[in-house]
């Protein structure tokens, strides 16, 4: 019985994170790219992965989680940035893998910086 409830809280978890990638294409297709993007920056899913680590690890746990978030956004923030500029230039593809490698490097210097390694 308790293991079919793990299965069906990780089921949840995947049903909220999904509903979240269908309104944002939804209404970046049907209202305005604008109203997409700004659910798909809102923090969302960084407050359910919160609340969902709250509920089963506590509160320094999170506390460690949110730090991080704030400090591994400025990768993210560079992501995004590389992926706007790169669209202008290659096709869509490219231009992930472009932000991709961007994000990846931001990231090992982020890691460093806040390991002091």
């Amino acid at each position: 019985m308790i293991q079919r409830m793990d299965y069906l809280y990780t089921l949840l978890k995947f049903v909220v994170g999904g509903s979240v990638i269908v309104g944002v294409t939804l209404l970046a297709e049907h209202a305005d790219p604008k109203y997409g993007g700004m659910l798909a920056a809102a923090p969302i899913i960084t407050t359910i992965a919160f609340l969902f680590t709250y509920s089963e690890a506590g509160r320094e746990t999170t506390r460690q989680l949110v730090i991080s978030a704030f400090w591994f956004a400025i990768p993210t923030l560079l992501f995004l940035l590389a992926f706007w500029y790169l669209m202008y230039r290659f096709s869509i593809l490219i231009s992930i893998g472009g932000a991709y490698g961007i994000w990846i490097g931001a990231l090992l210097v982020m890691n460093r910086i806040l390991t002091g390694a």
